[in-house]
């Protein structure tokens, strides 16, 4: 199901979740459940680990406020704006002017309306204070791209950088923290209390990267060998319990914590100039281009970074050279919902047509259409998950669907449809190394014309559940296959495992 009209989000969870519902209840002959993860009558799932402890792990805990508040419809409006000669200039005044205001009770502080018309903006429009909501009356509100060079035209983005608390860093004590667990023990939990927020941190090692044989990628021009120093992973949670030196977090481990590879550590810390509770909906985003093959013009519709709890919703982009939306490393719990990248411009190679591109964590895109994109639904190197792309459809791809580089872990792909080609795999010397692509990656249910899942040596497996489409070897042979199940086979129940761990947390 594919919704592209603008529905109280409220209203669109109550019907996928009755969807679900009867998924479950209403079984047919035909239906089977995956051996890693089933579902009883009344939505309780079981889990299976593998040889290690390791279960596949639970995605729900995505997208605004881990998908636990809706997105809010009730903001009220600050400022109402038509267009005019000076439409950057006018936008950006009423952003700055509201951003002196301070946020309600629900941190917000207003919504800036765009009403009807066209706008033309030559570069970009800043937000970069919490609680604005940047509002169109759908597609008649259009903002055309006008600027000559390469750029995006909202970006929303605090400042500042983590900073980590004097003397919270503990050793994580146990020999192997499996994929799917919620707690772990340290060496001394004294200093911390339920609520902080942490960072679970897995170095990188030479043991680690040998074993992966990352230092052994065939060389070509501009190849680099993968280094311990460039591996170290951040996974932001939050503590939701302790009990003696056991720590509880609120999201799982995605990438199994093992000593004989560096084990793993916890620090607080905070962010204190990341901006939150912002929001951008309901437009029509378009950028000029001269050919087919132009690369002087807008490249990004929406970019957020340095933000925590925000939205984009109900966004259709045109001839932008690489994304719809792109999200960066530090953009958290932000939801990407019912928007369409359509039609990209710019030469058909690397760095090109990221439709929607993820390099944050505990971010969900859901119910989001691309074409001509190349990388549609794909995260970037090092990204620490969970992250969850659901019900998203990409039509006339130049390219795979998937991790694109270096180790993102913990992603789900749930119900993706395509016309071209998903991949997890070991990308070897492509761009400058780019590696086992990803771990604890999860197709479920996807439809492709073919696909490629691989296993890395080490340290983590990659799962196809319910795919259908053609299994193909992928670009380097003697690679270790993933785990694959039920290939071609219809009737999997959960339809959907987002939806099925999302009703079964509520």
């Amino acid at each position: 199901m594919m919704f592209n009209m603008q529905l109280d989000d409220r209203l669109v969870y109550r019907i996928l979740l009755f969807s679900l519902c009867l998924n479950t209840v209403v079984a047919t002959a035909q239906s089977w459940q995956s051996k890693w993860v089933s579902v009883d009558k009344k939505g309780t799932i079981t889990y299976t680990p593998d040889e290690k402890g390791n279960i596949i792990p639970d995605f729900s805990r995505v997208g605004y406020f881990h998908g636990d508040q809706p997105i809010p419809t009730h903001i009220p409006i600050f400022i109402k704006l038509k267009p005019s000669e000076n439409d950057l200039e006018n936008i950006q005044a009423a952003i700055n002017k509201l951003s002196k205001n301070q946020p309600n009770e629900d941190g917000f502080i207003g919504v800036i309306l765009l009403s009807k018309g066209t706008y033309k903006i030559p570069n970009t429009i800043h937000i970069q204070t919490s609680g604005i909501v940047i509002r169109g009356e759908g597609l008649e509100t259009k903002l055309i791209a006008t600027g000559k060079m390469q750029y995006s035209l909202f970006k929303f983005s605090g400042s500042g950088s983590v900073s980590e608390r004097k003397n919270s860093r503990v050793k994580i004590t146990n020999q192997y923290v499996p994929v799917g667990s919620f707690s772990f023990n340290v060496s001394n939990a004294g200093n911390f209390s339920i609520g902080d927020k942490i960072m679970v941190y897995r170095p990188g090692t030479s043991a680690w990267i040998n074993d992966l044989k990352m230092d052994q990628i065939e060389v070509r021009e501009d190849t680099k060998q993968w280094t311990p120093q460039e591996y170290g992973f951040n996974f932001e949670r939050t503590i939701t319990k302790i009990a003696g030196d056991a720590i509880f977090i609120d999201n799982p481990i995605v990438l199994a914590l093992e000593e004989k590879y560096g084990g793993g550590e916890i620090y607080a810390y905070s962010f204190t100039n990341r901006i939150n509770r912002v929001g951008i909906e309901n437009l029509y985003c378009e950028s000029e281009f001269e050919k087919d093959t132009s690369e002087n013009h807008a490249w990004v519709a929406v970019e957020m970074d340095k933000v925590e709890n925000g939205w984009v919703r109900n966004i259709t982009s045109r001839y932008f050279g690489n994304s719809c939306v792109h999200l960066g490393s530090w953009a958290k719990n932000i939801t990407v919902l019912n928007s369409n990248c359509f039609d990209a411009k710019s030469i058909i190679t690397g760095s090109r047509r990221y439709s929607f591109s993820n390099a944050g964590q505990q971010n969900l895109f859901m119910n989001c259409i691309a074409t001509e994109g190349r990388h549609d639904f794909v995260t970037a190197a090092r990204v620490c998950g969970p992250n969850v792309f659901y019900n998203c459809a990409a039509t006339n791809t130049h390219a795979d669907i998937g991790p694109h580089h270096r180790w993102t872990s913990g992603t789900l792909y749930d119900n993706i449809k395509t016309d071209g080609e998903m991949a997890i795999q070991d990308r070897g010397n492509w761009g400058s190394g780019h590696g086992w692509s990803g771990v604890n990656q999860v197709l479920w249910n996807c439809s492709v014309q073919k696909a490629v899942v691989q296993s890395p040596w080490v340290n983590g497996k990659n799962y196809a559940i319910g795919l259908h489409g053609e299994k193909y070897e992928g670009r380097l042979k003697g690679k270790p296959d993933g785990e694959w199940e039920g290939q071609n086979k219809k009737g999997l129940t959960p339809a959907s495992l987002y939806l099925a761990q999302l009703k079964a947390r509520k």
